[in-house]
């Protein structure tokens, strides 16, 4: 019952955002933390043996299959100084300013909380990018960083964690574990995505194939943990080749794929920040003798530095590059000032740094208490919520402020003309051949419908340049789009009506409706 309410409770808050200018993880965060002092609310407790293999995976999946392989590819280099070396530094800097200031906090505890604070949340900085429009260089680096990071803060947090209890970890000991991790979920994911392609295009079942792709997630997690890699990187390998090799999937699997999906993403997405929300009563009740004035002060200094940190990096790693290495000034675009700002800025941590210190363990291994682990988890909530308030609210404010140029919707439009004149042609080709067989006779009203299909697939995107209607000042697409919904909503009415009459039955109801669906969402697809 308390996961059907939280379920539950956090799509209603999640829709009601949407007609808000809050952002839906803002107001799932606030709403979990107004809820968690009603009296009578279960404990949701993050348990990061429930959170990192069930939630996390599929969180990445979705964003990495959205995601351009051949975008992140482009960008590899930044995007691998963000996911691996900024996540280091921040994992050492920040841990360094809480060994500083905390009294009596070791410094192998303080970088278990540097390694736990330092990975910017995946499902915060693709709903960040989704809802501002950022560029899209900026978008493919912030989405390939928070794909990537998880994987390094992870590691970093089990040697950090490996000296805090006792286990004599080295730093010789740490980079080794972090390449045989890298390497190892780096390889399982180039050996299962191969097969499950595979697996993917033989199977001639919508609803199998879904039920497919609803298991990959956790199938490449779970080997790949299972042999002491990475989980995470295991995911986003397999989700990028699949996604990168979608159209060769039927259509069928991809309407519904693309459904399913977006009901997955969205109840995990909402439930995650709602779940922030809640942990605070339970990490209140913890803090013991680190309350008042005291604890307020490590948690605006420890919020401070990784916001700080992040800066520290990002402008050295955008500029130094160029100016070191002309193949990199060959290869890339120059980075402005405003990318980098926008870049340092969009840094909010999520529910993973949450679910990793809720994994730190509450003894070491001599049994003594682990050093203000408590205190730990506090600072790791204030940063978590300090850094999805102040730049998840500033962020969209800041974006406008600095005027990125947006894209221009009629270049884009004409590409994508040019594109479809070019696939229509190729395909009034392969028609003409096709009818010189005799075995693909067809009389002419049927071949001509089937010119007719590509030639208003060919002259639908060119109309979309034209002017607004002079008399509503609709766009051609919205007037085409309206249209549209007119005539197919006559023809369902039409169709209820046979029903009711009983001239039809309701089978067939469903498939002269399942036809019109299909063709609304042709219409609108063309339109948009």
């Amino acid at each position: 019952m308390p996961l059907l309410l939280l379920v539950a409770g956090s799509a209603a808050v999640a829709g009601a955002a949407r007609r808000t200018p809050v952002p839906a993880p803002l107001l799932l965060v606030a709403a979990g933390l107004a809820v968690s002092y009603v009296p009578g609310v279960p404990d949701y407790t993050l348990d990061p043996g429930v959170v990192l293999p069930l939630l996390l995976p599929p969180l990445l999946y979705t964003s990495a299959v959205d995601s351009s392989y051949l975008d992140l590819r482009a960008q590899l280099r930044p995007v691998a100084l963000l996911s691996v070396g900024y996540v280091l530094f921040a994992t050492v800097a920040v841990g360094w300013v809480a060994y500083l200031i905390v009294p009596g906090l070791p410094l192998t505890a303080a970088l278990v909380l540097g390694a736990v604070v330092a990975p910017p949340d995946a499902v915060a900085a693709t709903a960040v990018a989704r809802r501002v429009g950022l560029p899209s260089r900026i978008t493919t680096i912030l989405q390939g960083e928070s794909l990537l990071n998880d994987a390094t803060a992870i590691t970093a947090f089990r040697v950090a964690l490996a000296a805090a209890v006792g286990e004599g970890a080295t730093w010789a000991g740490g980079v080794r574990e972090f390449l045989v991790a890298a390497v190892g979920g780096v390889g399982i994911g180039l050996v299962l995505m191969a097969p499950i392609h595979w697996l993917r295009t033989h199977l001639h079942e919508a609803l199998l194939q879904n039920t497919l792709s609803l298991l990959i997630p956790f199938v490449a997690y779970g080997v790949a943990e299972q042999l002491h890699a990475s989980g995470v990187l295991a995911v986003v390998t397999v989700a990028l080749y699949l996604g990168h090799r979608a159209w060769e999937v039927d259509f069928a699997t991809r309407l519904q794929e693309e459904a399913v999906w977006k009901m997955v993403a969205f109840v995990l997405e909402s439930s995650v920040f709602a779940l922030i929300g809640l942990q605070l009563q339970f990490v209140l009740k913890g803090l013991g003798q680190n309350q008042g004035a005291a604890a307020a002060w490590y948690a605006l200094a420890v919020f401070l530095a990784v916001v700080a940190v992040r800066f520290v990096w990002v402008y050295p790693a955008a500029f130094l590059p160029r100016l070191l290495f002309r193949g990199v000034r060959e290869r890339e675009e120059n980075p402005t000032w405003r990318g980098a700002m926008v870049t340092a800025w969009a840094g909010m941590r999520g529910v993973v740094s949450l679910a990793i210190a809720f994994s730190i363990p509450v003894a070491t291994h001599d049994g003594a208490p682990f050093p203000q682990r408590n205190l730990l988890l506090f600072l790791t909530f204030t940063t978590v919520i300090g850094t999805l308030v102040v730049q998840g609210l500033t962020l969209p404010p800041l974006i406008r402020l600095l005027k990125f140029p947006g894209r221009d919707p009629q270049a884009v439009t004409l590409a994508e003309a040019n594109a479809q004149a070019q696939a229509s042609r190729a395909a009034e080709r392969r028609l003409e051949e096709l009818l010189t067989d005799e075995r693909n006779a067809l009389p002419e009203p049927l071949a001509g419908r089937l010119r007719a299909v590509l030639e208003r697939r060919r002259n639908g995107v060119w109309e979309r340049l034209g002017q607004p209607n002079p008399v509503t000042g609709e766009s051609v697409d919205d007037t085409y789009r309206r249209l549209s919904r007119e005539m197919i909503g006559v023809e369902r009415a039409v169709f209820v009506r046979l029903r009711d009459g009983r001239y039809i039955d309701d089978e067939m109801l469903r498939t002269l409706l399942r036809r019109l669906d299909l063709e609304e969402a042709a219409a609108y697809r063309e339109a948009a």
